[in-house]
């Protein structure tokens, strides 16, 4: 006997469900139940060891610094073009 799609509820009727029984819960309850979820996270993070924390560090400011001069030389070739375009003044 095959199934009807009719006794399977739809992804729609679910989310509905879930949020009305979302809006019925005590704001106090979800406030704590955030805070579990929280906890929670925090306890599966991870601390780097000090050398990866060094190769992280050196990695970030190393980007910084590459960035830094991408935008310092963009701001040389677009001050010297706009010079160019509307004239030197002296």
């Amino acid at each position: 006997m095959a199934r009807r799609t009719l006794d399977e509820p739809g992804e729609d009727v679910v989310a509905v469900a879930k949020l009305e029984r979302q809006a019925r819960r005590n704001p106090f309850s979800r406030i704590a139940l955030f805070l579990r979820q929280v906890v929670a996270e925090l306890k599966k993070v991870v601390t780097p060891t000090w050398r990866e924390l060094v190769t992280y560090t050196g990695v970030v400011l190393g980007f910084v610094v590459v960035m830094m001069a991408i935008v310092y030389l963009l701001d040389l070739a677009f001050g010297f073009l706009v010079a160019f375009v509307f004239g030197g003044g002296s």
